[in-house]
């Protein structure tokens, strides 16, 4: 089952120290209580498990399951690390294309907010930051159409569903996100993905610049 999975995954670039993909809508990015096997996670390691010398994986970040789009991955743990520093301080550039219900949108607006996560696992604004942590989304109009708007979205922070609950709560839903109040899934799936992608390379320090387009899909919404 794994060897299709990665059979549906672009290797976009790799070398000795890290490695990024396109996942499609639909894939894991790593394991669950309630999967463990069919994830993107399992399958990169499966086949790095597979070369001689065998290679290792590790995770930097994710994407939802319904979410497609760029996904980087270390190969060892001083990568790893290096990465996931670049993610928390923010240095770790990330763009998105969301297709939302609506056509009542700024040009361009800033969302911030403290996010929570409740019993349910739903994830909202919250004014308690004790309990909250802080998000910011940058949104620019890409296009208009009759009845959604085609949003590009800049991540200063890297939270859960992030950008899914601040358009929503801004009466934005993106399309096919019935969980965050969306009315309509016409490509069965949601209609977010990870266009961009870049990083200083752990070893080199240079930057590295990936870009993915997105889904034939969302044109037709």
């Amino acid at each position: 089952m794994r060897g299709s999975l990665l059979a549906k995954v672009r290797i976009v670039y790799e070398d000795d120290s890290v490695i990024v993909v396109d996942k499609p809508s639909g894939l894991l990015t790593m394991g669950t209580d309630d999967e463990k096997v069919n994830t993107l996670y399992a399958a990169l390691r499966e086949r790095a498990n597979s070369k001689r010398p065998a290679e290792k994986i590790f995770i930097v970040h994710r994407l939802d399951r319904e979410v497609s789009g760029l996904v980087v991955f270390a190969k060892n743990f001083a990568a790893k690390e290096q990465l996931q520093n670049q993610f928390k301080d923010h240095s770790a550039g990330r763009r998105y294309v969301a297709v939302v219900e609506g056509r009542d949108v700024p040009d361009q607006f800033t969302i911030k907010s403290h996010l929570a996560e409740n019993a349910a696992l739903r994830v909202y604004s919250t004014r308690r930051t004790s309990i909250g942590k802080l998000a910011i989304t940058h949104v620019q109009v890409v296009q208009r159409n009759a009845r959604t708007t085609m949003l590009e979205i800049r991540l200063e922070t890297g939270r859960k569903h992030q950008i899914r609950v601040h358009l929503a709560e801004r009466g934005l839903p993106i399309v096919g996100d019935k969980t965050y109040g969306a009315r309509n899934n016409p490509i069965h799936r949601i209609a977010l993905h990870g266009a961009q992608l870049e990083f200083r390379h752990p070893v080199t320090g240079r930057t590295m610049h990936f870009d993915s387009n997105p889904p034939q899909t969302f044109s037709t919404l």
